[in-house]
């Protein structure tokens, strides 16, 4: 179903219209979901909660994307792949209303539960449709030009949301993500072409999850989304507190922050088509050390900054190689292993949350958190070695299969 020029050299992905409206509806969920790190003060001031009590709306966000997304994803397996994708983005934009009239804590935390239900699903999917729309040598950038609208979330809708919130009250910044909804369904009816759903069975689909490079990538996904977010989940506090940045200049490090992990997802991705394993263990090696690196850093300005800038660059080009070596290690059941691959990063972010919300309720201090950050990445670096070593001994056997013997 992928597209080439006749000569027989591969067209530009950034010419694919269906992948670009991907990238809409990715940059939609990717905004209401980091939206509430911009928030995070606001909405405890505004229920009177403490900092760890709202950043339980990241948990409750996360767990219901893992719980959800394999539900979600058996509900709509056999739905053509552009219909189920229409209905996930019907559920968002209802689930993002609800947040922005939501008069009380508890029917806030409801409403983005709704919303997470259809996260994990639309990513897992919408994978299948991005790989299929190119030819193999180009899936791991196509996947990552959809997962570029997650990340220029955090260059323009986080900081943009944010900055409306401050101004005019956190509820404006969810009204503001409702026309976004609309928008990305009205790209994707009218750009994404159907794709009929392959596989044989569910039963068949979960035997997947014997393969041990499978259930490899799906731990390493939920630990490094857990790295990312007990940094992130408390970087607007962090950075107030200890860098004793302003809220206004939190605003724009977020700007920088999300600049830097655009850059580290499509770099990444192209570099996963070009080398993913090698690739994977030299990024888990930089990332180690720049949470190093800002755990030093944290309470100079222009350190701070740089370090946080090149931590989310590094941080986003690491997790490029798991979703398209996800669909690669299964692909005779990808629908379900690309949605539990989305549960698995937000299982991350739950635990992340949770991990640095633990730290600072007993009392640890912001300064501390990428030190855990770099603990759990250090974990990561050596299942993605473990992975190279099974992938080099699949290898040789295989090539032993094939020889004939003289």
């Amino acid at each position: 179903m992928h597209s080439a020029s006749h000569t027989g050299k591969p067209r530009s992905i950034l010419t694919h219209p269906p992948l670009l409206a991907l990238a809409i509806a990715a940059f939609g969920i990717g905004t209401s979901e980091f939206i509430i790190m911009g928030l995070l003060p606001n909405l405890a001031d505004s229920f009177h909660v403490s900092i760890p009590k709202a950043g339980a709306l990241v948990t409750g966000y996360a767990l219901s994307v893992t719980i959800g997304s394999p539900l979600v994803a058996i509900a709509t397996a056999r739905l053509e792949r552009k219909t189920a994708l229409l209905l996930l983005m019907g559920v968002f934009t209802l689930g993002n209303f609800t947040c922005a009239i939501a008069p009380g804590y508890n029917l806030l935390f409801a409403a983005r539960v709704l919303t997470a239900l259809c996260h994990g699903a639309f990513f897992g999917i919408g994978s299948i449709v991005a790989a299929n729309l190119v030819p193999r040598t180009q899936r791991a950038q196509a996947i990552a030009l959809m997962f570029s609208g997650l990340t220029l979330a955090n260059v323009l809708g986080v900081p943009a949301g944010t900055a409306l919130g401050q101004a005019l009250g956190w509820r404006a910044s969810f009204w503001a993500i409702v026309p976004i909804g609309v928008i990305a369904a009205t790209a994707v009816y009218f750009l994404v072409p159907p794709q009929t759903p392959t596989g044989s069975g569910l039963l068949h689909e979960f035997r997947v999850l014997r393969q041990p490079q499978v259930l490899l990538m799906l731990v390493m996904s939920v630990l490094t989304s857990t790295s990312l977010f007990c940094v992130f989940t408390y970087i607007t506090p962090m950075l107030e507190d200890v860098t004793h940045v302003s809220p206004h200049g939190v605003t724009i490090i977020l700007l920088l922050f999300g600049v830097g992990i655009t850059v580290g997802n499509l770099v990444g991705g192209a570099l996963t088509d070009w080398h993913p394993t090698a690739f994977q263990i030299g990024s888990l090696l930089f990332l180690i050390a720049s949470l190093g690196v800002l755990y030093f850093a944290e309470p100079f300005l222009v350190p701070a900054v740089a370090t946080v800038l090149v931590w989310g660059t590094i941080q986003f080009a690491a997790g490029a190689p798991l979703q398209a070596r996800i669909v690669h290690h299964a692909a005779e059941a990808p629908n379900l292993a690309s949605t539990l691959n989305q549960g698995a990063f937000n299982f991350g972010n739950a635990v992340g949350a949770t991990l640095g919300g633990v730290m600072l309720t007993a009392g640890l201090t912001y300064r501390e958190l990428p030190i855990a950050s770099a603990a759990v990445a250090l974990v990561t670096l050596t299942l993605a070695i473990l992975s190279a070593r099974l992938e080099r001994r699949h290898q040789s056997t295989r090539t032993e299969l094939t020889v004939p013997s003289h």
